[in-house]
């Protein structure tokens, strides 16, 4: 029986499995994404792309993403959610290739560094042309503000990449893990205004984030920098 089982699987071409990864962080007040070079820019339509990578037979999805996070990045123990399914027949010239795609948000401070140290990794601005959650195709910028062509379909994955993070933005804390563990109130408006795409009323966007999250103060200040020494706070667990 088992083996009129695998004859028919076999008789049915399957197209290919593969993750890809939009790994974020906001860094100069701007929304960032990690994207890898690609040595066949010429066929698959650009010369960047997220990370991302097959799922091996005997793997899972999950165990995909982790494995292509440590690989291409370094990074472990970081939470990603699933965004969507791509599986657009022609969406890779290479053959019928359907893409999951996961979210993992990362704070500059462990991302950069990890980006240094590894050759061909870089940071790409993402900007979008539509307000609110129209949704549309992203633009990845290089730190001149030039647009990075991108692969297969990783401009319209950015955008609803970006569509994603402003619908979470105010419901849920997914803002916070841009953020170091004890943040000022000035880099938690930073976050929002990157993702949001436009400036934000300081005094309207504090009483917004007290009533909507459980934040405390700490007690404690950010070292002296450009800014005057602003009080550190803390996201607290939702039933403290």
């Amino acid at each position: 029986m088992r083996s009129v089982q695998m004859s028919q699987l076999a008789a049915h071409p399957k197209p290919s499995l593969a993750v890809d990864l939009a790994i974020l962080t906001v860094a100069d007040g701007t929304l960032k994404a990690v994207l890898v070079p690609r040595g066949d820019g010429a066929v698959v339509g650009g010369d960047r792309a997220m990370p991302g990578g097959f799922v091996h037979l005997g793997e899972s999805p999950e165990q995909a993403v982790r494995r292509v996070l440590h690989d291409k990045t370094g990074l472990d123990g970081v939470h990603f959610e699933q965004l969507a399914t791509y599986g657009a027949p022609d969406r890779d010239p290479r053959g019928h290739v359907v893409s999951i795609v996961y979210l993992a948000v990362v704070p500059a401070g462990r991302l950069l560094p990890l980006i240094a140290g590894k050759p061909g990794l870089s940071l790409a601005g993402i900007a979008v042309d539509w307000p609110g959650e129209t949704g549309g195709p992203a633009t990845a910028l290089d730190d001149e503000g030039a647009a990075l062509p991108l692969a297969f379909d990783h401009a319209a994955i950015l955008g609803d990449v970006v569509k994603r993070l402003r619908g979470k933005l105010d419901y849920t804390p997914i803002g916070f893990a841009f953020l170091p563990r004890l943040f000022t109130l000035r880099q938690a408006q930073e976050v929002h205004e990157a993702i949001l795409g436009r400036r934000l009323a300081k005094p309207a966007f504090r009483r917004k984030l007290a009533d909507r999250h459980p934040i405390a103060a700490t007690g404690k200040f950010e070292a002296p920098g450009a800014f005057r020494p602003a009080e550190l706070y803390e996201l607290k667990p939702a039933s403290e």
